[in-house]
């Protein structure tokens, strides 16, 4: 493996992730003590094309011109929305269900980055197809009681819809005890979106850090997502520092864009 010195140079060419076929974006959660207008500026300050929402910068009981008044300003700022969540599927209802579907299609989420139990899984997966709109389950560490690691999600929805499948989160799966690496080449197509973050303890949820600053092995992960050739968002969600969360985001974009410039020099 390829220490993370060796391609950590940080580079401010936006378009590197382009060059091995990844798509860095915003999850917004990373941005959630700030208002929308604030949080697309943001994101658009980071020199970044994909964001994905969380609730609190688009509500699930948003009126219809709030919709498209959200759209009209991720448009503006040149910015595409590629999913919504995390979102929690509470019941096993058609009702309960069918809610977030109709959030994410009048949002133009292509993706629900979600959790839920798995019982309620043949239920969602009734949805994905008639609503045509993608399943990613969040895996969220050892706390969680239904999909603690990428695993634990790739063998519920193993023999569903392919529309079905993972957002691993790079820092819940090291806590999980999990490789991120060999997890995303076992789930290949299954995985549908990613959670990017460091960790510098990987038992210690409170140690995130600026990505690059840890020992999340992310030259070797990137590398895998370009074996499998995953064609997702690699959304960065920087939940430490909420009053004051751009530094820290730039720095780790930084990062990860020289990583991807170094994999794009070695590309055969």
């Amino acid at each position: 493996m390829v220490p993370k010195t060796s391609v950590a140079k940080p580079s401010s060419r936006v378009a590197s992730a382009d060059d091995v076929g990844l798509k860095l974006g915003v999850a917004s959660y990373s941005l959630r003590n700030f208002s929308r207008e604030q949080a697309i500026d943001m994101t658009k300050s980071l020199g970044v094309r994909y964001i994905n929402f969380k609730s609190v910068h688009l509500a699930y009981d948003a009126a219809p011109a709030e919709f498209a008044k959200a759209r009209a300003e991720l448009a503006a700022a040149g910015l595409e929305l590629v999913g919504g969540g995390m979102i929690t599927f509470e019941t096993d209802t058609d009702d309960g269900v069918r809610k977030y579907f109709d959030y994410a299609k009048a949002a133009g989420m292509p993706v629900i980055v979600c959790t839920c139990k798995a019982d309620v899984l043949p239920r969602i997966e009734k949805f994905v197809k008639q609503y045509d709109i993608k399943i990613a389950i969040h895996n969220h560490g050892p706390e969680d009681p239904n999909f603690p690691s990428p695993y634990d999600a790739l063998k519920a929805v193993k023999s569903m819809d392919p529309r079905m499948g993972l957002c691993i989160d790079l820092g819940h799966t090291v806590r999980a005890g999990t490789d991120p690496v060999r997890a995303v080449a076992d789930a290949g197509p299954r995985l549908l979106d990613m959670h990017a973050k460091d960790l510098r303890d990987f038992h210690a949820v409170e140690s995130q850090c600026v990505v690059g600053e840890g020992k999340i092995p992310i030259p070797e992960v990137f590398r895998q997502l370009r074996a499998i050739r995953y064609a997702g968002y690699v959304n960065l969600e920087y939940e430490i520092e909420p009053d004051n969360p751009l530094p820290g985001m730039r720095q780790s974009l930084a990062y990860m864009r020289g990583v991807l410039a170094g994999l794009a020099a070695t590309r055969s």
